[in-house]
């Protein structure tokens, strides 16, 4: 399926959810939409794998026979079924049930059986806790299918789901879907529901022009980026992935073999098993990525806050985009805490360096670290002025990227991407100023950066370009004479030098311009004299105007 189609697919679904969703929240209703795009994803994937374990003893379903044919092969070989789904396990990781496949739950839909419902909550349940090798418990828990906002009885809110289900059924029918369309799907859904969501949205969802510019950098070789891409990346770590776009990005620029295992945290449980959906839906295998569900600033994952330092883990590449200016409550015992102790606590009043501080703990000596935050921790003064020069004068900051305002669904603020490294061999800053006019596009109610504008800002940092008005190397002498002050302005001038004037150049051309009206002027006169009509006065006979 060409992008054309993929984007189509995207909008005939949110086309569906804008008409079907009808009173109920947009947020609520994204949970329904992509939870059973994802039971679709699973059941295709299952079929496909069992056609292939099986062979010519997949059963061929004929005529108007609406049956599964997986239905009819457990009916046929009931003592071979404990060995099947055994052998499934090993090939797909997971099973689903006949009567729990998307065609099978379809075609309840089509014919509007009563048992729509029970079956669905049966399903969703055995997903939960039955299907994988590691349990995915609470993977549903949001999608409630007893809500009265889907009907006050069984009755009404079995026909409404199967409405849902009928049109999403439908939809998908008019396209030729694979895992990897049904995931490009899955991801515009995501991105239009974000754009509905405002400000919630940054709690899911970081916009695919800023994951390619994070993914472009921490994919590249830590120590010497002109080099190109890595190889291999063993560990990476998104603390505050949202719905793991970011994670995705990542994996996607490296290849489905190129990064050992993905790891993922997130508060919001919501949030959370959209997260865990959206790695099994793009294909990542249970055993190739971990999403945990918790506090990051309370750092309540206990895979972190393992002491023995033999078995601390340590990740090759940490993106993030938490929430901006987050108001914590920082306890006495947070300072001591191992994640901040050298460089100091945060103010209550933002987390923005809290958040950093966590994820630079974890990095690898040769490690790289890209993050989002807003502009204010470049310049903002107490604690955040002493974290921020403790890092600078360590060596650890190695790019400054200022990007437009107005690019994320919860924010206009103007935001920034620092990268930092444990060990940098450039003993300068690279600032890159890609907030300028130049470089965006503006649009009505978000402003957009192009695919060109994106490989502008990754090549300049994988090159260390220097270009008047955008990028600038800078001593750590000349930030230190700035008082560690990281605002770009301060290095990089946007303004637009006037250009010289000429004037001996422009007299001579305002000297033929004069000459021309008076030749023009004396021949038309002769015109007008021949006609018998009063002459134009010589530019030299007018008055000057007033």
């Amino acid at each position: 399926m060409n992008e054309r189609d993929k984007t189509q697919l995207g909008k005939t679904l949110w086309g569906i959810a804008d008409d079907l969703r009808g009173a109920m929240n947009a947020d609520d209703f994204r949970d329904y939409m992509l939870s059973f795009l994802f039971l679709r994803y699973l059941s295709d994937n299952y079929e496909v794998a069992a056609q292939k374990e099986l062979g010519r003893d997949y059963p061929q379903v004929e005529g108007d026979d609406r049956r599964v044919p997986l239905t009819i092969w457990y009916a046929n070989n009931p003592d071979d079924m404990a060995d099947f789904e055994k052998q499934m396990r090993r090939k797909v990781h997971y099973v689903i049930k006949p009567d729990h496949l998307w065609a099978s739950i379809a075609n309840l839909a089509r014919t509007q059986n009563g048992e729509l419902l029970n079956t669905l909550q049966a399903a969703f349940k055995y997903i939960e806790t039955e299907s994988f090798q590691s349990t995915f418990q609470g993977l549903f828990s949001e999608i409630n299918l007893a809500s009265d906002k889907l009907g006050k009885k069984y009755k009404e809110r079995n026909a409404k789901l199967c409405t849902i289900i009928q049109k999403i059924a439908e939809g998908l029918t008019q396209f030729s879907t694979d895992a990897d369309t049904l995931g490009d799907a899955y991801e515009y859904l995501i991105g239009q529901f974000a754009a509905g969501s405002g400000k919630k949205a940054g709690e899911f969802y970081t916009p695919q022009q800023i994951s390619s510019i994070l993914s472009g950098i921490v994919t590249l070789d830590s120590q010497e980026p002109k080099t190109g891409k890595r190889a291999k990346l063993d560990r990476v770590l998104d603390f505050a992935c949202g719905s793991g776009s970011l994670l995705l990005n990542v994996r996607k620029r490296m290849g489905p073999h190129g990064i050992g295992k993905i790891f993922g945290q997130e508060k919001n449980i919501t949030t959370y098993n959209l997260a865990r959906m959206n790695m099994l839906l793009h294909g990542v295998k249970d055993s190739e990525f971990e999403i945990f569900h918790g506090d990051t600033l309370t750092n309540d994952w206990e895979m972190l806050r393992e002491t023995n330092p033999a078995k601390k883990p340590y990740f090759d590449a940490v993106v993030a985009n938490p929430p901006f200016s987050y108001r914590w409550e920082p306890t006495e015992a947070i300072g001591e805490d191992v994640r901040f102790k050298n460089h100091g606590v945060a103010p209550k009043s933002a987390a923005d360096f809290a958040f950093l501080l966590h994820g630079f703990h974890y990095l690898k000596d040769e490690g790289v670290m890209a993050i989002i935050l807003p502009h204010g921790v470049l310049f903002r003064g107490g604690a955040e002025e002493r974290i921020r020069t403790k890092l600078l004068t360590d060596g650890h900051i190695d790019t400054v990227i200022g990007l437009p305002a107005n690019l994320f669904y919860s924010t206009g603020i103007p935001v920034c991407i620092l990268v930092l490294k444990k060990c940098k061999k450039p003993d300068d800053v690279l600032f890159i100023n890609a907030s300028s006019l130049e470089h965006f596009e503006k649009g009505k109610r978000q402003n957009r950066l192009r695919d060109e504008d994106i490989e502008k800002i990754v090549e300049t940092y994988q090159f260390r370009k220097e270009e008047e008005r955008y990028s600038k190397r800078v001593s750590m002498e000349r930030i230190k004479e700035e008082g560690y002050n990281l605002n770009i302005s301060r290095y990089i001038s946007t303004a637009i030098a006037e250009s010289e004037i000429d004037l001996a150049a422009t007299h001579g051309v305002l000297e033929a311009i004069e000459n021309t009206i008076q030749v023009a002027t004396m021949k038309h006169n002769k015109f007008l004299e021949e006609l018998g009509l009063p002459p134009l006065p010589s530019p030299d006979s007018k008055s000057p105007r007033e």
